[in-house]
């Protein structure tokens, strides 16, 4: 069936007796294609039959669905028209893990980040209800998103709208990582209504079979029901913020779930749908540690992830963990994500010291800049695209404070797989803005051990380091002339000033050219504040400097140096090669260090066409 499914109209010509074979096609697809490319799995799995449900009850495109970053957007991908293409996920040139509104007209956004479906969706809504446009808008966020501040600032702005809009809560009680805080304590007791809620469904059913007055007694008895509950039961979270509330209900039950969301298209106010659903069903490794599999690299189906050592984040790992237990002040904090920061292990050594406060990026800045105040050693482990979102928090709460926090970021740089929403090459333009704060790009798994062992000082400072695995290349002949900052080739014609892993890219460009010109290579531990006079003292008497960045151009390391250089009076050609002006699309490392030029071929041609 699904392979002739090419547009969501399609669905009303399957029999519904049909649907739960269709869904177990969906999630056979959805295996197949993450075991040979890597993705998203967990997430995925769950959300198969209310996709199916969603597209059989809504009309897309004209109804427009949101969905909350994406995570669970595959099977809606595949009932969409893209079947054909599927098996080419997350590869260069093809399908984004994400929904992206380059790709499909059925994607109402591009997402990739937490916790915005609700807010994007609301004022879809009203733009809708301003134009007369009497079609709905459906905003689909995980309960992972729900313990995003953004989330509750879109709710509270819900009440007395009178919109077409329906926000589907995707229930799988599992967040990203473990569930934490009060709000999995609330969505908790909801869950206990379960059964209420079909009582209430099929009472309704009843009524509304009898003739002439059964549409009446509905309308009665949903007023009566109204005022028991209110007279006897709490209220939950929604209702107290005016948001009509239907659920929960098993949302791995396509009928339950059609059922609900047509109940719901009935409202005259905004209403929010809670439904269950089981991560990683349909695939048992998935079930039993769907964490592990919230995003997978490619594995074989019928053994499961490998962990994989040899990583930056591996490192992390080991070195908390062995400091962890030689100092009881270190703590740990991440947003929902121990697993890809490497935390996980440190969080079953030292629980009591270990934090995971959910998609709420903000609050964990904050809150490691009071357990700095209070005493402790704070680590805060975030991915680099996510750390965007903490600038004010590291100003006021941390670098104002000169509170020592240690900030983590991981994927730094170029990300392969999750394109433009996961590429971490701002992170460097962004923070070194604020005073006080020291920001760290460590190119080896030595250099990024090593400086988390070190003490933090008088304020905050950042350690970014990419996704995966450092890149080898001959360490050792660099000569230190300053701290952390190695010099090859010192006193060369042509000087590559860089950091972190494109080092590596750098001294081979260097050694490809050796036969025809005298190039050096500079690298910076530390990106800022910038050594201003070990730059100048490693730069003096070259022709030319070549600065190479994998990150954004604007603002970043190597237009600060290039400034700083012009300001000493430098007179040779400079030249600056970096990210400029783009979104990097997904595809892999080797596919975006071509596209961007870092690799030591490219390195090279632009050395020579620019001396």
């Amino acid at each position: 069936m699904l392979e002739k499914i090419t547009s969501p109209r399609d669905l009303g010509e399957i029999k519904r007796e049909d649907l739960p074979a269709l869904a177990e096609e969906i999630r056979a697809k959805i295996i197949d294609s993450v075991a040979k490319n890597g993705g998203h799995l967990s997430a995925n799995l769950g959300a198969v039959e209310l996709t199916i449900a969603l597209h059989r009850v809504f009309s897309s495109p004209d109804d427009t669905v949101v969905f909350d970053v994406g995570h669970q957007s595959y099977a809606h991908k595949l009932l969409t028209g893209r079947y054909d293409r599927f098996d080419t996920l997350r590869q260069s040139g093809s399908l984004s893990g994400f929904t992206n509104r380059d790709e499909s007209p059925y994607d109402a956004v591009t997402a990739g980040h937490s916790g915005p479906s609700i807010s994007v969706a609301l004022g879809i809504a009203r733009a809708k209800k301003y134009r007369g446009d009497e079609t709905y808008t459906v905003a689909v966020a995980g309960d992972g998103s729900f313990t995003n501040g953004m989330i509750f600032e879109a709710l509270n702005n819900c009440s007395g709208q009178g919109l077409r809009l329906i926000i589907v809560l995707n229930d799988n009680e599992m967040l990203i990582s473990e569930a934490v805080g009060g709000f999995s304590r609330h969505l908790s007791r909801i869950r206990t209504s379960e059964r209420y809620f079909a009582f209430k469904c099929g009472l309704k059913r009843f009524f509304s079979k009898i003739p002439l007055v059964g549409g009446a007694l509905v309308r009665g008895a949903r007023r009566v029901k109204e005022a028991v509950r209110r007279l006897f039961l709490n209220t939950n979270m929604f209702e107290a913020l005016g948001i009509e509330y239907l659920g929960p209900v098993d949302g791995n039950d396509i009928f339950k779930v059609i059922s609900v969301l047509e109940e719901a298209k009935t409202r005259d106010e905004i209403v929010l749908v809670h439904v269950k659903t089981k991560k990683g069903l349909g695939y048992a490794p998935a079930e039993r540690e769907p964490e592990k599999y919230h995003f997978t690299p490619p594995f074989d189906p019928e053994t499961g992830v490998e962990t994989r050592g040899g990583t930056f984040s591996a490192t992390v790992s080991e070195t908390l963990c062995r400091l962890g237990e030689e100092d009881e002040k270190i703590v740990a904090v991440t947003a929902a994500m121990p697993g890809g920061t490497g935390l996980s292990e440190f969080a079953s050594l030292y629980p009591d010291r270990f934090f995971d406060v959910g998609i709420a990026e903000e609050h964990a800045a904050s809150f490691c800049g009071g357990l700095a105040l209070g005493g402790m050693r704070p680590f805060c482990a975030v991915y680099s695209t996510f750390a965007q979102r903490i600038y004010d928090q590291v100003f006021h709460d941390a670098a104002l404070q000169r509170a020592p926090v240690t900030f983590l970021f991981s994927h730094a740089g170029l990300v392969p797989g999750d394109g433009v929403t996961h590429q971490g090459i701002f992170d460097a333009a962004i923070f070194p803005s604020i005073p006080t704060v020291a920001v760290f790009s460590p190119d080896s798994r030595e250099e990024l051990g090593r400086l988390i062992a070190e003490p933090c000082g008088g304020g905050p400072r950042i350690i970014r380091y990419p996704k995966g695995g450092e890149f080898d290349y001959p360490r050792e002949k660099f000569v230190e002339t300053a701290p952390g900052v190695g010099v090859f080739n010192g006193g060369a014609r042509i000087m590559i000033v860089t950091y972190g892993r494109v080092t590596a890219a750098a001294y081979d460009a260097a050694d490809l050219l050796s036969p025809v010109l005298s190039v050096g290579v500079v690298r910076f531990l530390r990106i800022a504040p910038l050594d201003r006079d070990a730059l100048l003292g490693a730069t003096a008497g070259a022709e030319t400097v070549y600065f190479l960045e994998e990150g954004i151009e604007r603002g970043g390391f190597a237009e600060a140096a290039a400034a700083a250089l012009a300001e000493s009076g430098y007179r040779g050609k400079v030249l600056v090669h970096a990210v400029d002006g783009d979104f990097p699309p997904h595809g892999d490392l080797g596919f975006l260090f071509e596209k961007y030029g870092f690799t030591s071929d490219a390195i090279a041609r632009r050395i020579l066409a620019g001396r």
